[in-house]
């Protein structure tokens, strides 16, 4: 690598990296805080039932399902940039509104709403990164965008339970839907949709930048459109894998709050700290396995064994019960953390295997499988918790669901990122 390629890539990490990861951190903690807002009162203050808990907090995750693909398509084809900042807005003030809402079909409609607006941010930084990022950077690019999710439940779960207990939960979500509506106007001012619009690049910078991205689709067999992209058997097997991972992922975040605070002795703000956990592991587990995937150009064993880890435990965790409390965390925060360890990896199989025209959209109904494994994780577990008063159902539920993601991933093909050629397959 000569010098000023040196010097390009440089550019690239410092001034676009912490914007993403800042940019999807926000949207997370719009995301993740109602379930301090359960925990923390919401629920007798609105009258909600177990069944009706349940339901609020998927909804968020079916509104999310539906518009992926095409937010993805307006990314691709117009704004990346354009959609973000109004997402960034709208969000914000959805978010906040959960703090003034009396009324549960309002907060129905809000959580709805709110997954809809959301839809459009992973999609379009996935789309955004790949127009800045070769292929033996994505991992780790895709990594600091998607380390903005356990970093925020991280602090988010400490600062949250401490408003809970000194504002209350109404307060909580205005509070903390505030700093998406600010950001959107710095996101704006530093974000790029491509290299050939950035001020901050030389000409020869920016011709050097796209030349790269040019030079790796070359060895992509094409793809015509999403249609045919959408009938790859390894898009077909990795949508199914993501749904089942996101059973496990979101039924851990949106209830380990209350299943930590349903221990006698943990208090909310306790709760705060020890939810706070697994995403600290998270966080030192994904840099880990983004750097090595990039080195390496593995990509499928860094998401199966981490998958296969996170069974055992929350089976153990099962097995172990309300027996020692202590043990049984300690493996809720190794499933946590190896949960989310593989997720820079996993994103970048896709864009070795379609064309730029087609791999972000296919990115999109991939995480639209995930939303809706979301939304099945988020309402089974809180309603495997309330009609049977217990957490071992929902053990037994997560770890099968995790099981069946390891098995589907060991069905697709190896994805090597070092190979300047990768087949795609079509039904």
């Amino acid at each position: 690598m000569d010098k000023s390629n040196i010097q390009l890539t440089s550019k690239r990490w410092k001034r676009l990296i912490p914007v993403a990861f800042i940019t999807y951190s926000l949207a997370y903690l719009d995301r993740a805080n109602y379930s301090f807002g359960v925990a923390g009162g919401m629920g007798e203050s609105l009258h909600i039932t177990a069944s009706i808990a349940s339901l609020l907090s998927a909804l968020f995750f079916l509104g999310y399902f539906f518009f992926q693909v095409p937010a993805a398509w307006f990314a691709e084809k117009k704004s990346a940039k354009k959609l973000v900042f109004w997402s960034l807005i709208l969000w914000g003030v959805l978010a906040a509104s959960n703090g003034m809402i009396t009324n549960v079909k309002v907060l129905m409609v809000t959580r709805f709403m709110l997954g809809i607006i959301e839809s459009a941010v992973m999609p379009a930084m996935l789309i955004f990164l790949s127009n800045w990022f070769t292929k033996k950077e994505r991992s780790r690019a895709n990594t600091f965008l998607i380390l903005g999710n356990p970093a925020t439940v991280l602090w988010m779960s400490i600062v949250s339970g401490y408003l809970v207990n000194s504002v209350g939960w109404r307060w909580m979500f205005i509070i903390e839907g505030i700093p998406p509506v600010i950001w959107a106007f710095f996101w704006l001012k530093l974000a790029d949709n491509k290299p050939k619009e950035a001020k901050w690049l030389t000409d020869q910078e920016k011709k050097d930048i796209e030349m790269a991205m040019e030079e790796e689709q070359k060895g992509i067999k094409p793809v015509k459109n999403y249609r045919e992209a959408f009938k790859s058997p390894t898009v077909i097997i990795l949508s199914f894998q993501y749904f089942f991972w996101s059973i496990g992922v979101y039924g851990f975040v949106m209830w380990l709050p209350s299943i930590l605070k349903a221990s006698p002795q943990i208090g909310i703000v306790s709760a705060g700290w020890l939810s706070s956990l697994p995403y600290a592991l998270a966080i030192i587990l994904m840099l880990v396995s983004s750097y090595y995937s990039d080195r390496t150009g593995n990509r499928k064993t860094f998401v199966w064994v981490y998958l296969l880890i996170g069974t055992v435990a929350f089976f153990g965790s099962y097995l172990i019960g309300t027996s020692n409390f202590w043990l049984s965390y300690i493996l809720l925060v190794i499933a946590g953390g190896v949960m989310y360890a593989p997720y820079g990896p996993f994103f970048a199989i896709i864009t070795e295997i379609l064309p730029k025209n087609v791999s972000g959209g296919a990115s999109a109904l991939i995480n639209s499988m995930g939303a809706l494994g979301s939304f099945v994780g988020s309402y089974v577990v809180g309603y495997l918790n309330g009609i049977t008063g217990s957490v071992n159902a929902s053990y037994i539920f997560m770890s099968g669901s995790l099981l069946l993601s390891v098995f589907l991933m060991a069905a697709v093909k190896s994805s090597k990122a070092s190979k300047n050629i990768v087949e795609v397959e079509a039904i």
